[in-house]
């Protein structure tokens, strides 16, 4: 069965790193796109970052663009998101799963930003 377990979050103060990680199984990590999203309270999950198989294509929202960097290793079924210069607004929990939106969804990793 499908399953997507988030780690790496924490409790970091403003302008500072974060890196999360992702293991993926239950499915043909390789083949698929894969994507960071993210949640608020009370708020659907959003797309925070995506990227093709290969990596060669990767896409950010405008408000994390030049500080977060998603990569993967499709030999360990590992997706990662490298957040750089954290603010106040990046608080939330984060998950990883395929543009597809596969459930069931991982328990995701908070990360909280404050000082």
């Amino acid at each position: 069965q499908v399953q997507f377990v988030e780690s790496g979050g924490a409790l970091v103060q403003p302008g500072g790193s974060l890196n999360l990680s992702c293991l993926a199984s239950g499915f043909i990590f390789s083949n698929d796109n894969m994507a960071w999203y993210r949640q608020f309270p009370g708020k659907e999950r959003e797309m925070v970052a995506g990227m093709n198989p290969t990596g060669a294509v990767r896409n950010y929202r405008d408000d994390v663009s030049g500080r977060f960097t998603i990569s993967r290793d499709n030999a360990k079924n590992m997706l990662y998101l490298q957040m750089n210069d954290l603010k106040y607004e990046d608080t939330a929990v984060y998950y990883c799963n395929s543009f597809r939106r596969i459930e069931p969804w991982g328990q995701g990793t908070q990360v909280t930003v404050s000082s």
